[in-house]
């Protein structure tokens, strides 16, 4: 196997593995696991969760405010050897990125380091969620970097596996769908920042808000990023109910805007890429029903773990659509110098 086709199947795997590690990581905080192990990057100091009389002894006195609870624990040790795994893959990646270069040249080396660099970063945002003792500020930026590499690695896999399109489109196309793209992940980051301050049920009721159509909601707490400062521990949250409406109102506000771009994206895909364009529609729906059933059915673990998967999904759909548009672009670009140079040379 060549070091180019290695690197393809890599990437892919990659992909796959830091979903994995998205699942995980959202059935960890909804779990209230987020804690379950006090420190980083062991627990209670150990490489795996204490279970014998003396490990669970030394434990105890090494964390005497936080008990053990070997179920929660576990699933924390879980999500970090996945994440761990994954990072090793990606810098694995990028040695075999270096070889490829070297054996074939046009290989995307550094796309693989800005991976590899995210990565890092999304690495140390782990270990500030747990020696910060999940700080809202820090959880949302765990997540959000957990995104940003998503949308990388498959990227960079689109690269390798997709032919340029030739169908007709612009530069300006291709910028519109950008700015969706970041109005999508700005609605996941917003996303983040409600269960990090744990306001998914600060609205109980669907389509009202407490019976109401505006509730009473503080905006300024709510997204006043710098005024909470770290605590001794954020596991349930500490801000006020009005502040955690407005985080909630805004994040269904934000699902309306992000779905009617969206969607508007899908039909104008719809003739380019069909089967894109519907993946995109179904996505998008799905997705809207699951945040309902997360506020209807008060926020089942299953139900918003899958909220949580669906919206790396439609990402990722995003992603090939704006590859796909920035390919035949940049290819149309490339046909009109051609035809400008055979016209006057």
């Amino acid at each position: 196997m060549s070091s180019k086709d290695l690197l393809r199947r890599l990437s892919f795997l990659a992909f796959a593995l830091v979903i994995v590690v998205i699942a995980l990581g959202a059935y960890t905080r909804l779990s209230h696991a987020g804690l379950g192990c006090p420190d980083w990057p062991g627990c209670y100091g150990f490489l795996t969760v204490p279970s014998s009389v003396d490990q669970l002894t030394l434990a105890q006195a090494r964390f005497p405010d936080a008990p053990v609870e070997s179920s929660k624990g576990w699933l924390e040790m879980i999500h970090r050897y996945a994440a761990g795994c994954a990072l090793l893959l990606v810098f694995s990646m990028l040695a075999v990125a270096k070889r490829a270069q070297a054996e074939a040249g046009q290989i995307p080396l550094g796309h693989v380091l800005a991976i590899c660099l995210v990565m890092s970063l999304q690495a140390a945002f782990g270990m500030w969620t747990v020696t910060l003792k999940l700080w809202p500020q820090i959880v949302s930026m765990h997540l959000l970097f957990g995104v940003i590499t998503l949308s990388l690695l498959y990227w960079l896999w689109l690269r390798q596996v997709l032919l340029p399109s030739e169908f007709s489109t612009s530069w300006p196309a291709f910028i519109g769908i950008a700015l969706v793209a970041l109005i999508l992940l700005s609605q996941i980051a917003l996303g983040g920042w409600l269960a990090a301050n744990y306001s998914s049920l600060a609205c109980p009721d669907f389509p009202t808000c407490q019976g109401q159509w505006w509730p009473k909601a503080d905006f300024k707490q709510g997204f006043d990023f710098g005024q909470q400062s770290i605590g001794p521990n954020y596991l349930g949250g500490l801000m006020s109910g009005e502040g955690r409406i407005a985080i909630h109102l805004m994040h269904r506000i934000g699902a309306l805007v992000c779905a009617v771009a969206i969607i508007s994206v899908a039909v104008y895909m719809f003739k380019r890429r069909r089967m894109l364009a519907l993946r995109l529609i179904i996505l998008v729906c799905l997705q809207c029903l699951l945040g309902v059933a997360n506020v209807v059915l008060h926020v089942p673990v299953l139900v918003a773990v899958f909220h949580n998967l669906l919206a790396a999904s439609l990402l990722a759909s995003m992603v090939e659509t704006l590859y796909v548009v920035w390919s035949a672009s940049k290819r149309r670009g490339e046909s009109y110098v051609f035809h400008f140079r055979s016209q006057y040379h």
